[in-house]
């Protein structure tokens, strides 16, 4: 119950046991354009260019950020927690001009604060995070593709931690990219991380990518590779394109168990319906919302612009945070997570996301952690948690 990776439904880790077949088999190939299909319709989008990256989430966004961005091209990040800073160091170390802007964590940035900062530093990219778990907070992204169309510049979001629980429309609010991961709302494992770019953003990495000589007939007929190729192979997004697309150009061995999870995760999703998804979250967050507070426990930040699916806890004072989430995990199965940075040691992060996102299992751990509490002293009501959130649930 922490803010990811989550418990995988038993319906993906079932799709995970089928046997291997080749990557040129049809079966293979079938299986990547229905993922493919899927996937389109999970980020809501229209794009060809959707794929899987074989790799954590962090390998898509390094994907999206190495093959997007040429060294010396100016970046904007918007920084609202650990995951902004992310972004911001994965553009430098491809070799990007990067401007940060910053909030306090627990905070959001208005529309005008982009627009202006977007203004003065004249980006050819935009690098945000929707959902940040370090903080808890959803960055509102409905307009800032059209701001940063505006001035000349292209959107990616980290939809990683928001995507399946939270209202994500790729193409109606216009982002250019987007890369996402299976171990939080879309109840999977860590291990693969959906991706999807725009026209626009094809036609950058298009302009920055090359075969390889060894898929060339003649190795030295390829011309010269492009002033700025992509810095990397494993992640030259137009390779993985290629691989991908009625080409099949060989350029890694699809890690095909992964791709069996990814596909059923989306299945499940699509299965249940975006809307009703993103609302299970919502009732289910608004339940353990209301059940920590019914224990007298403090929330952090600014909860008009809290995710659904995870809430930050402020640890009360004299309270061994450590230690509570020791015995919750040794005494009762149930894990909850700790913070990063300014928040090290100061709140818990719990989350109810993907198959964790139901009734037994908010109930439950409230149960749990009212138990813990009062061990360790603080001055919680019997039942009052999961009264508070049995109220939600009525």
């Amino acid at each position: 119950m922490g803010p990811g990776p989550i418990t995988v439904d038993p319906r993906v880790l079932r799709a995970m046991s089928a046997q291997l077949v080749g990557q040129y088999d049809p079966a293979m190939t079938g299986y990547m354009g229905e993922t493919q299909e899927l996937y389109r319709e999970v980020f809501r989008t229209e794009n060809e260019a959707t794929v899987l990256i074989d790799g954590t989430s962090r390998a898509g966004i390094e994907a999206a950020l190495v093959s997007l961005l040429s060294p010396g091209d100016r970046v904007l990040v918007p920084v609202f927690g650990r995951f902004g800073h992310l972004l911001r160091e994965i553009a430098e170390r491809c070799g990007a001009e990067v401007h940060a802007i910053e909030v306090p964590w627990g905070q959001v940035f208005s529309l005008e604060a982009i627009e202006e900062a977007v203004r003065e530093v004249r980006p050819q990219l935009v690098a945000l995070v929707q959902g940040d778990t370090s903080t808890t907070m959803n960055q509102p992204l409905e307009g800032v593709g059209a701001v940063c169309h505006r001035h000349g510049a292209l959107l990616y979001v980290d939809c990683t931690a928001s995507l399946g629980g939270n209202p994500f429309e790729m193409d109606a609010w216009e982002v250019d990219a987007a890369t996402a991961g299976l171990q939080k709302c879309l109840g999977g494992p860590s291990g693969s991380a959906p991706l999807s770019l725009s026209p626009r953003a094809v036609e950058v990495v298009r302009s920055r990518s090359s075969v390889e000589a060894g898929l060339r007939a003649d190795p030295d007929a390829g011309g010269t590779p492009p002033a700025e190729r992509i810095r990397s192979n494993y992640f030259d997004l137009g390779m993985v394109l290629d691989y991908w697309g009625p080409q099949r150009l060989n350029h890694h061995t699809e890690a095909t168990t992964m791709l069996y999870g990814a596909r059923e995760c989306a299945r499940l999703l699509l299965e249940e319906g975006l809307q009703a998804a993103v609302a299970r979250h919502r009732l289910h967050g608004d339940a353990m919302l209301a059940g920590v507070r019914g224990l007298g426990l403090r929330v952090f930040g600014d909860v008009a612009h809290k995710m659904h699916n995870v809430v930050a806890v402020e640890i009360p004072d004299g309270v061994d945070g450590e230690a509570v989430r020791a015995e919750l995990l040794h005494d009762y199965g149930i894990e909850i997570g700790t913070s990063f940075g300014p928040l090290a040691g100061r709140v818990w992060r719990i989350g109810t996301m993907g198959y964790n996102a139901r009734k037994d299992a908010v109930l439950v751990t409230l149960a749990s952690l009212e138990q813990v509490l009062r061990r360790h002293g603080a001055p919680v009501e019997a039942g009052a948690g999961s009264a508070a959130a049995q109220q939600v649930y009525a």
